[in-house]
């Protein structure tokens, strides 16, 4: 008797741990860029378990701007996309996405970078050439919004789509570029050898914005609502945990992005205001971008923003 009790139990385990019912959900996860601290919140939720503890694990995956990643979520070779806001225009152009968190508001990672002996007004900009990441990203829309808030229109700025940051690094040396969009870890890395000099702020230039959005496929959503819950609760809670311990935050953030300490607290500083602590959207921030796409020629017209984004897999608000 006592062995055929320890043979149904030993079974019984067996089967609970082969039981799909627990076994984590796996999600492709983008990336836009590869090294940006926007994105490091990923990293910590995957590093630090939060993800896990939402019955998840993460395939990362990095693009070379938001373009190729949302051709990625097309294709169904990825289930979330950790992007732009400017991108949300991909949906009303027919992606089939929908955008399901606003992770982050103001511009505040992003500045124009220029050589030392470079432009040293905003002035000095027009019919100047900037480089990009992609055409239709954020950093080709803050570029064009400079432009027409100087009262050149959305062109009065060369922009130039040239992929990845290395190679629009070694383009600004060589002076084939007179600018370049850069987030703020790298242009304090450079600025401190004495290659760079901030020239803008964008987050002085886009106020009322949503400057990153998290995305998932309309087939995640349909097939997979559970998992998608999981990993927005997996995300804010990891930025409730980067607002508590700035110490690991940073050691990670420095692992993730291969910079020193210094330059990580800055970084930290700088940036750590602008990420959301529950995603919903706001409506002045929706309304500058709608508006920017029609400014940009991407739409026509301004599209119902109604249908671009959903809030129902959002965590539920903390009273």
């Amino acid at each position: 008797m006592n062995r055929t009790r320890c043979f149904v139990a030993a079974a019984l385990t067996f089967a609970f741990a082969l039981s799909p019912v627990h076994a984590a959900e796996t999600l492709r996860v983008g990336k836009a860029v590869p090294q940006a601290f926007s994105f490091v919140p990923l990293d910590i939720g995957m590093r630090k378990g939060f993800f896990r503890q939402n019955g998840l694990d993460i395939d990362e995956v990095a693009f070379a701007g938001d373009a190729k990643m949302q051709q990625a979520m097309a294709a169904d070779s990825l289930d979330i996309g950790i992007g732009s806001g400017p991108a949300m225009a991909f949906i009303a152009k027919g992606a089939p996405v929908k955008a399901v968190a606003a992770m982050a508001g103001r511009p505040l990672l992003l500045t124009l970078a220029v050589r030392p002996d470079g432009p040293k007004t905003v002035a000095e900009l027009q019919g100047k050439k900037v480089g990009v990441s992609t055409a239709g990203s954020l950093t080709y829309w803050l570029v064009s919004e400079t432009s027409r808030q100087q009262g050149w229109g959305p062109n009065g700025i060369v922009i130039a789509p040239m992929g990845a940051m290395a190679g629009q690094i070694a383009a600004l040396e060589r002076g084939d570029i007179d600018g370049v969009v850069m987030d703020i870890t790298t242009v304090l890395e450079l600025q401190e050898k004495g290659k760079v000099r901030v020239l803008i702020r964008f987050g002085n230039i886009a106020k009322d914005f949503h400057v990153h959005v998290i995305y998932a496929t309309n087939k995640v959503i349909a097939a997979k609502p559970a998992a998608l819950r999981g990993f927005l609760k997996g995300w804010f809670d990891t930025i409730a945990f980067m607002r508590a311990n700035r110490a690991e935050t940073v050691a990670i953030g420095m692992d993730v992005l291969h910079t020193d300490a210094a330059i990580m607290n800055a970084t930290y500083d700088e940036l750590m205001p602008m990420f959301s602590d529950d995603g919903r959207f706001n409506g002045k921030a929706l309304d500058m971008l709608a508006q920017s796409w029609v400014d940009l020629k991407m739409l026509p017209q301004v599209p119902d923003l109604k249908t671009l984004y959903t809030e129902a897999f959002l965590p539920a608000p903390i009273r």
